[in-house]
């Protein structure tokens, strides 16, 4: 049986850069030709096939060579050893201002980006007002791009990059300087991408996104692929790993205001459909809460005031170690029991969770509150609650569980 040949096929692809101590250098080497730098290997022994109509993410600490990857996709850096074969037209958003001309127009340089991704003139120009009306940069389209900011940089390439329809989509983490509401329409395109059966290679730090976004994910460690496969169970590993090497100095008393938007007044995006205005933790009787007890009943609350019409959310609570460890979350994303809108202005409802038989035996916690758009990728607004500590209990473990004992006798 003949397999289909795969939008993006990658094998034994190896990149080294040379690294000199001075930049003279290299003026040295060259004329005495005398070895004068060291080989840096960025990626070795990099092989893996992205099929028609498939999503790959690409995930790793820095400096684990995820954008030097996907610079070798795309052709801006050429491969010292291995293979790349693509299949199809292929875009890519990767650094700021890449493929753009900084004193030329924003509408000039649509013509030369496009024309770059090899799409005709006569397309270009029927293509300008999408982009344009895309990016919402009608005030600035007429003026030079070395003006714009990161944000107005990422609007023009991603609606350059995705409105010329290419068969194979390549991003890089660029989107996470868009403000909330551009988000959401990028996330809308790169869904309806996947609909229509295009390919896309994503690089992103946000793991929640890569699972949702992608089929199948590459981790990169230190330049080698650690692990290929189903992005869930690769994404759910580096998590592990991460969590695993991270060491805290200490426990404090509260969150860092920086962390809390509670506290500095601002919301996680620039636009806010609706937002948390309490967040509680009581137990099943609905009183606060100053401490957890193992295997009690914990009821979390959140109130949430809308902010414009015609709402459709979902709703997640998670003990958090720290801002950046999740021990436990709890996400509506797949649930159809629960109202998730629409909601109108001025709605003010309560979304309350109850763990039962707190699991969590020792240790010390946050809990988080969150808002998430309807597609549960993009985060309207997150609340910490203060630091709670677990009530001394018998036993030994991070963790207990509810159990029943018996011994019988024959």
């Amino acid at each position: 049986m003949n397999l289909p040949t795969p939008r993006v096929a990658v094998t034994n692809l190896r990149k080294d850069f040379k690294i000199y101590d001075r930049p003279q250098d290299r003026l040295t080497e060259l004329l005495l030709r005398r070895q004068m730098h060291k080989i840096y290997h960025v990626l070795s022994d990099i092989s893996f096939a992205v099929p028609e109509g498939k999503s790959l993410g690409i995930i790793g600490d820095n400096g684990a060579g995820k954008s030097t990857l996907l610079k070798l996709l795309v052709g801006t850096l050429q491969p010292t050893g291995g293979e790349i074969a693509i299949r199809g037209q292929v875009a890519a958003l990767l650094e700021l201002g890449a493929g753009f001309h900084p004193e030329f127009s924003g509408r000039r340089n649509i013509f030369l980006n496009a024309s770059l991704l090899g799409v005709p003139d006569d397309d270009i120009a029927q293509l300008e007002n999408d982009i344009i009306q895309f990016s919402e940069l009608d005030y600035f389209i007429d003026r030079p791009v070395k003006t714009y900011s990161s944000g107005m940089f990422v609007r023009l390439a991603f609606s350059i990059a995705t409105m010329v329809r290419p068969d194979i989509l390549i991003i890089d983490e660029a989107l996470s300087v868009g403000d909330m509401a551009f988000q959401k329409k990028c996330v809308q395109r790169m869904n309806q991408f996947r609909a229509d059966r295009k390919t896309m290679v994503f690089c992103s730090h946000s793991m929640f996104h890569i699972q949702e976004l992608c089929d199948m994910a590459v981790w990169l460690d230190k330049g080698r692929i650690r692990e290929i496969g189903d992005s869930d169970k690769v994404v759910g590993h580096y998590e592990d790993f991460c969590n695993s090497k991270k060491v805290y100095n200490s426990i404090r008393e509260d969150l860092p205001e920086e962390l809390d938007p509670a506290k500095t007044g601002k919301a996680s995006g620039h636009v806010q459909d609706c937002k948390i205005n309490s967040l509680s933790v009581k137990n099943a009787a609905g009183e606060q809460l100053t401490s957890l007890q193992a295997l009690g009943d914990v009821l979390l609350e959140m109130e949430v005031e809308v902010l414009v019409d015609g709402i459709e959310g979902n709703f997640g609570f998670a003990f958090m170690k720290s801002a950046e460890e999740p021990v436990a979350s709890f996400l509506t994303t797949s649930m159809q029991e629960i109202d998730k809108g629409p909601f109108n202005k001025g709605d003010i409802f309560t979304v309350s969770l109850l763990v039962k038989s707190l699991a969590m035996r020792v240790g010390e916690f946050y809990v988080l509150g969150g808002l998430a758009d309807k597609s549960g990728l993009l985060w309207y607004e997150t609340k910490f609650s203060k630091l709670l500590s677990v009530a001394p209990n018998k036993g030994v473990g991070p963790m207990t569980m509810r159990s029943e004992w018996k011994v019988s006798k024959d």
